[in-house]
């Protein structure tokens, strides 16, 4: 049976008590795939075993609170209540600060390059004026220096040798689409895979539209099928009775990064074993123990596919099973990719930092 082990809940002096109740809330928002009231029995069970709460604030001010503070709202057709918007985003937040925590916002949320020339950012470099330059670029203050130097002051006059150009930086977006699988195996043995694959979606999400706001995240989840979701949605991921179609997750990854501008794309892949199961003429063809070699092969020719395109693909496996490790090696191979066998705890700092690796260089 699946549950959730809870450590000692310690106070935060500092905090009110409502803000403290808030962060158990957010945190349990996302183990519960939005569920507000299952949420709340938790915080019920918490309540009676740690006294989270006093007579002076009682969960049902905190849910008051939350009401009052637009968190929470109460659909009038059927009486059940939902978080909102507000709530969605807070928990992205939450997910960003738990994953990568000391992270600053940026200022204008792109990404340089090792290119310089006709950018958009200045550098501390300065070189003489060039056929082409734009007038924008023109450093007037060194160039007037340059014209006394050059010509004096009594017969002072400016040539295009006395101007001098600020040189500039060029930027470059990324597209990104991750991939999430919601297999059944991502529940399976008695560990929560998938609650760390959201958190992680999440906080990537929050990430890329504060930090870089240029770049574009398409978010995929594939199980017997693929489809996109938004991220708006990824706190209510569940995972389903699927099989692992990988290829139809690619396939649809591929079609939403063919519509992309930017030349620098790539594919993050959050999985936890082999591909089971793929579409032929319309109907599934399954193999539950994940060894089938049309399956395989079907996998491994997209990686290829994606590498002729210039899409690398980065793996994150969240299982470290030795059979499970040719089988990426190859599919990594195929794509001249990047694979990480990442345990739960580590699986957000290794996609922060493939992301911010790949954004320093062009794909």
């Amino acid at each position: 049976m699946i549950g959730f082990r809870f450590s000692e809940f310690t106070e935060d002096s500092t905090q009110t008590p409502f803000e403290r109740l808030l962060k158990l809330f957010l945190e349990l928002m996302t183990y519960t795939s939005g569920d507000v009231e299952e949420a709340f029995d938790w915080m019920k069970q918490l309540d009676a075993a740690h006294h989270i709460t006093d007579d002076d604030y009682t969960l049902d001010d905190f849910r008051k609170d939350l009401e009052k503070k637009s968190l929470l709202r109460t659909d009038p057709n059927d009486s059940t209540s939902k978080i909102t918007s507000k709530t969605e985003q807070l928990i992205r937040k939450r997910a960003l600060d738990q994953i990568f925590g000391k992270m600053k916002k940026g200022t204008n949320g792109n990404h340089q390059t090792k290119y310089v020339g006709k950018g958009e950012e200045s550098t501390s470099n300065k070189r003489p004026f060039q056929f082409g330059d734009s007038f924008e670029q023109i450093d007037f203050t060194e160039s007037f220096k340059r014209a006394q130097i050059n010509h004096g002051i009594e017969d002072f006059q400016m040539t295009e040798d006395d101007l001098e150009v600020q040189e500039t930086s060029h930027k470059t977006q990324l597209s990104t689409v991750l991939m999430i699988d919601i297999s059944h195996s991502m529940i399976l043995y008695g560990e929560d895979r998938i609650t760390p694959a959201k958190k992680v979606a999440m906080a990537l999400a929050e990430f890329i539209t504060t930090r870089y706001p240029k770049d574009s995240l398409d978010i995929v989840v594939f199980g017997n099928d693929a489809w996109q979701v938004q991220i708006k949605d990824l706190p209510y991921l569940t995972v389903g009775p699927y099989h692992t179609n990988t290829v139809a997750g690619l396939e649809l990854a591929m079609d939403l990064l063919r519509r992309k501008k930017s030349s620098n794309k790539q594919i993050l892949m959050i999985t936890d074993g082999k591909p089971t199961c793929i579409i032929e003429n319309g109907e599934y063809y399954q193999n539950s123990w994940g060894q089938d070699p049309k399956i395989l092969n079907k996998t491994v020719n997209l990686a290829a596919q994606c590498r002729k395109l210039k899409i690398p693909i980065t793996t994150f496996m969240i299982a470290e099973d030795p059979y499970l490790q040719k089988f990426v090696e190859q599919f990594t191979e195929a794509n001249n990719g990047k694979a990480f066998y990442s345990g739960l705890d580590g699986l957000g700092g290794f996609i922060f930092a493939d992301y911010e690796r790949n954004k320093k260089r062009n794909i």
